[in-house]
């Protein structure tokens, strides 16, 4: 269990990685990433990934080390915080983890069932089936092979169909099975310091506006080129990154660049609501909850 470490959590653009930069150089801390976004490659600019400055004043770990064309996990996040924290990538350095992810929070404190790891190639070819074949055709399939699982999914549910499927193959377990087993936590919750960014709806809103149109300036649009030239799955994780689906309509002359760049700030806000509900509802009192 890693000892002593340092939570920052929020919905984006609160300011959680100024924070936990500021916090990194006063105490000789590491920054651990703990958004599910900024672990891909290619999309630094639209998932808010910390620049080549901000990661040269403290180190950082687990940010963009994942191509697009995984489908990334929150099990194998944990798996690679652990791997980390055995290899003694942290030394005598508090870790600090930032981000806007909850299962990710929920996992290192203990509340994630482990699952197996799936293979890429099994991984994309029921994806691949989903595509073809549609949600409700797979969920057919499952009601024959777990149908108590089956029964805890909507049938247009295809994300976690696929997700039941490819255990019940790599493993030979139901989904549900897996889901009963709790995990050991790997930051110990009485002594890790939690702090739960909540800035004002208002503050946030500005933010996450400002914010998209720095990424526009800075080349965000290129960044969405050179994802769509790798002819990715759209059903995975970094394609439903915030801003690629709207610039790509925009790239290709369906909507115009500012409408796409609208619509991107809506999805922005609409997701910054999800993320503050959920951390609220989900966040005990021993979070301490800031709004600046």
């Amino acid at each position: 269990m890693i000892g002593k470490a340092i939570l920052i959590a929020g919905p984006t653009a609160s300011g959680k990685s100024a924070l936990a930069l500021e916090m990194a150089r006063r105490l000789g801390g590491v920054i651990v990433n703990a958004d599910s976004m900024q672990v891909y490659s290619i999309l630094r600019l639209l998932t808010a990934r910390p620049d080549e400055a901000q990661m040269e004043m403290a180190p950082h770990l687990l940010y963009g080390h994942v191509h697009p064309r995984e489908n990334h996990s929150t099990g194998q996040w944990l798996r690679d915080v652990r791997k980390l924290a055995e290899a003694g990538a942290f030394g005598d350095r508090v870790p600090i983890f930032v981000g806007g992810t909850g299962l990710y929070f929920r996992a290192l404190l203990g509340g994630l069932a482990p699952m197996p790891p799936i293979p890429p190639d099994i991984s994309e070819r029921w994806r691949r089936r989903l595509a073809q074949e549609g949600p409700q055709a797979l969920h057919r399939m499952l009601q024959k092979e777990d149908a108590e699982a089956a029964l805890k999914l909507k049938p247009a549910d295809g994300q976690r169909i696929v997700r039941a499927l490819e255990v019940l193959e790599v493993s030979g377990r139901s989904i549900l099975a897996w889901q009963s087993e709790a995990s050991d936590a790997l930051v110990d919750r009485d002594s890790a310091e939690m702090i739960l960014l909540d800035p004002e709806r208002k503050l946030l809103v500005e933010r996450i506006e400002q914010r998209f149109d720095g990424m526009i300036k800075e080349g965000a649009a290129e960044e969405v080129e050179a994802l769509l030239a790798l002819r990715l799955d759209p059903a995975l994780p970094a394609m439903k990154a915030i801003g690629v689906r709207e610039i790509a309509a925009a790239l290709d002359g369906r909507v115009g660049m500012k409408e796409a760049i609208e619509r991107a700030k809506a999805a922005t806000r609409q997701y910054a609501k999800r993320q503050g509900t959920w951390f609220r509802h989900q966040t005990g009192p021993e979070w301490q909850r800031r709004t600046a």
